[in-house]
């Protein structure tokens, strides 16, 4: 695996890893760990793992509370801990929030702490990192109450339902998973992992507690945050490689830390598909497109500088036989760029390579002011083509094509010209809110014939 993973909580401070701290940090760079964050529970915790961070260049720590810390936390705490949250390695507020299981504090004096250590977070601009257990309805109605323009944050080592999921998501939270992940009867929380948007999404070890299921009868330890990721790409259908490549991404653009990452990537591999971003123009503006705010697709930075060169695509793709499919898509629409499509689905061909697909939103007849698809029938097999809608209104609505009202019909006829030529046509519509996916799947199944993906709505922010 080319890309690191980041464990994004643990526990290096607490003393069962006292005998062997540097042998643990060793081996979790062997297995290419590369970034730690080690969040303190209380003022003493929250000092020695400062101390970390200055010892190791991989640590990172958060200072806070832990809720079975609260009754200890005096009226003097909250000035220290702000200014140990001045230190360079600190990347974050916590571990806070609310434990109404064990009640090691009263529950009226973790709600008072947890909210003070929130404020605290916004007013200095860092993620707080929530602690959640028989508390979630109370925590995801604390966060709301105390959202503010700078509040963001991750509720660590989830364990909640996809109701309490939703809640953290709407508030802008990041939600990670631990090795409770990997335990065989947790099928519940694999359910709720399945269905979160990869942008939003964490791994962590919460060493040394909550070892993943292929160690259990271990101390836990940042090494094996591996299991937990392998089980996150099991559940979503994606690799090792692209669940640590969207991670990575995630825990940057929360904490500020860890490895950067390509930007402006011309191809870009997703499970055993290879993505050829071709351009960031459009022909429509679709209200649920990122492409202009936020163009990244399960951990590619898609935003490009320039259009690629025929040149650097070719440079860019490498040994094509490595991949199961190539496909023309990125964050635009790709028969933009027509000729150079066919340049280069050219090249592949005469490579012997012939797995080639078109994700496209089905207006290229429009563009080129001619019917192109006779010019891709030797060349393309496959067509992905956004649907979106199941009327021309209701296109025109999420949609907003450059084109106009004759889009939405020029999009169906493209689709049954395709069909006319043998190729292989599926139809694609976002789950936006409120869009009848059901009267999609109709217009594309009954009218044109052709099979519909749903695709989720992402809103990632």
């Amino acid at each position: 695996m080319g890309i690191g993973l980041i464990d994004s909580h643990l526990h290096l401070d607490v003393s069962q890893f006292d005998e062997d701290r540097d042998l643990v940090v060793s081996r979790a760079s062997g297995a290419n760990v590369v970034c730690l964050i080690n969040p303190g529970c209380n003022f003493e915790s929250s000092r020695r793992a400062v101390e970390l961070a200055e010892k190791y260049p991989q640590v990172y720590a958060a200072v806070g509370v832990h809720p079975h810390s609260a009754a200890e936390e005096g009226a003097e705490s909250e000035e220290r801990f702000r200014s140990l949250a001045e230190h360079p390695r600190v990347v974050g507020i916590g571990e806070i929030g609310l434990d109404f299981f064990r009640n090691l504090s009263p529950p009226e004096t973790q709600r008072r702490v947890f909210r003070k250590y929130l404020r605290l977070a916004g007013e200095l601009n860092l993620p707080a990192i929530v602690h959640c257990r028989d508390a979630f309805e109370e925590i995801c109605s604390i966060i709301r109450q105390e959202s503010s323009h700078s509040l963001r944050g991750v509720l660590h080592s989830f364990s909640g339902d996809e109701s309490s999921a939703d809640s953290l998501l709407r508030a802008g939270f990041y939600i990670s998973f631990s090795g409770q992940l990997t335990y065989r009867k947790n099928d519940r929380l694999r359910s709720v992992a399945r269905m979160l948007p990869n942008e939003r999404v964490l791994v962590e070890t919460d060493s040394p507690f909550l070892t993943p299921q292929p160690e259990r009868g271990k101390r836990n330890e940042p090494a094996f945050v591996r299991h937990v990721a392998e089980e996150l790409a099991r559940v979503k259908g994606l690799s090792l490689e692209d669940v640590a490549r969207i991670t990575t991404r995630n825990v940057r653009r929360l904490f500020g830390v860890g490895p950067e990452l390509p930007q402006g990537e011309i191809a870009y591999a997703i499970r055993n598909s290879l993505y050829l971003n071709i351009t960031n123009e459009c022909t429509n503006e679709c209200v649920f497109c990122r492409r202009l705010t936020n163009p990244v697709v399960k951990g590619h930075d898609l935003r490009l500088e320039k259009e690629p060169a025929f040149e650097e695509i070719v440079s860019a793709i490498g040994e094509p036989s490595r991949y199961g499919e190539i496909v023309f898509c990125g964050y635009g629409e790709p028969l933009l760029r027509l000729e150079l499509v066919k340049r280069v689905a050219r090249f592949l061909r005469e490579k012997g390579f012939a797995n080639l697909r078109i994700n496209t939103n089905g207006q290229a007849n429009l563009i080129h002011g001619r019917n192109v698809v006779p010019e891709l029938a030797a060349l393309v097999s496959r067509y992905s083509v956004s649907l979106n809608a199941a009327t021309s209104e209701e296109y025109a609505r999420l949609c907003r094509p450059r084109h106009g009202a004759a889009a939405y019909q020029e999009v169906k006829k493209f689709i049954l010209e395709c069909k006319k030529r043998s190729a292989s046509v599926v139809a694609t519509a976002v789950a936006l809110p409120g869009v009848d996916t059901d009267a999609c799947r109709r217009v594309a199944e009954s009218e044109l014939g052709v099979p519909l993906r749903v695709r989720a709505y992402v809103d990632a922010g």
